[in-house]
């Protein structure tokens, strides 16, 4: 098992060494100069080479990309262009809207689809599971920012029930701040739930055709204590990791959905820095949320492993 995870560790190391480059190379040859944006179109050559200068962009590309990757190696991430504040801060004032946004999508697609898998995987063949199965299709096919602008059309227009966007801060209350995020999340949470709904079905299926469940019909169990007591268990396996890669997608694919909330996140400030040409925040905050994902599916890696010993033979 050690030797797994040392050979996993690795390939994740690798993986944000390779994410970096990739990064720093894809923002950096964006037209457009940071300094000159700042100081607009008036501003005199001397005055955008003295910013330059001052915001550490005069040197070579590679002196800059060691500069920012040692800088987050150290926990450094560089200090906002507009901002004028370190980008770790800003890093965490948004993670207090984005992980619980987050986690609230999470549970929410993970109550509406292993309850929703089970039923269409016990119905195989009906009328109810073709629906359900149709259900689960439209909503992956759904943008999630267009259920969003509906969501906001129905209960925050015409019903009232939810506010079309912001957020109040914590300071206002756990409800509070909890209501603000409800439509977001449950935006976030469909194609996710679909998802997972489809998985769920597929592996309960798949579980209930072994010969150890056909032993416990065998012995008397009924079809549903069979399915509770046996399959169950062993289908959520697949579910479980599928749950764990969800919620580095969530974190990282909320951009638009923050945007149309008007929820400061993460998401929604890698839009602003974008706008505003401060790289060092994009930079810094896309590859958070690489190192998040490649984090949480290490994390996956290692409890599927421990959970199927046969893995680790294979790998």
């Amino acid at each position: 098992m050690l030797r797994f995870a040392l050979t996993r560790a690795l390939s994740l190391a690798l993986s944000l060494l390779v994410a970096s480059v990739v990064i720093f190379a894809v923002i950096e040859v964006i037209p457009g100069d940071p300094a000159a944006f700042m100081l607009g179109l008036n501003a005199s050559p001397e005055a955008v080479a003295a910013l330059r200068e001052q915001m550490g962009l005069d040197g070579t590309l590679f002196t800059r990309y060691l500069a920012w990757f040692g800088g987050m190696l150290t926990g450094d991430f560089g200090v906002s262009y507009t901002y004028k504040v370190p980008v770790a801060e800003l890093v965490a004032q948004r993670l207090q809207v984005s992980v619980p946004l987050a986690l609230y999508a999470l549970v929410l697609s993970t109550v509406i689809a292993i309850p929703v898998g089970v039923i269409a995987a016990a119905t195989r063949g009906s009328v109810g599971d073709y629906g359900i199965m149709g259900a689960t299709q439209l909503g992956i096919a759904v943008p999630n920012f267009w259920f969003a602008m509906l969501l906001v059309l129905v209960f925050a227009v015409t019903l009232r029930w939810f506010s079309a966007g912001g957020f109040p801060g914590w300071d206002a209350g756990l409800w509070v701040g909890m209501k603000a995020l409800t439509l977001p999340a449950v935006a976030l949470a469909l194609p996710q739930a679909s998802i997972l709904a489809r998985v769920m079905r597929s592996a309960l299926i798949e579980t209930l055709g072994q010969d150890y469940i056909r032993t416990a019909r065998a012995k008397g169990l009924t079809r549903r204590q069979a399915t509770v007591r046996h399959a169950l268990r062993n289908a959520l396996i697949p579910v479980l990791t599928i749950i764990g890669l969800q919620f580095s997608f969530l974190l990282a694919g909320a951009i638009i959905i923050e945007n149309v909330f008007y929820l400061p996140g993460l998401g929604r400030l890698i839009f602003q820095g974008i706008t505003q040409r401060d790289l060092i925040v994009v930079e810094s905050l896309v590859m958070l949320l690489v190192f998040a994902v490649i984090l949480v599916t290490f994390l996956v890696d290692i409890a599927y492993a421990a959970a199927d010993p046969r893995l680790r033979r294979k790998r």
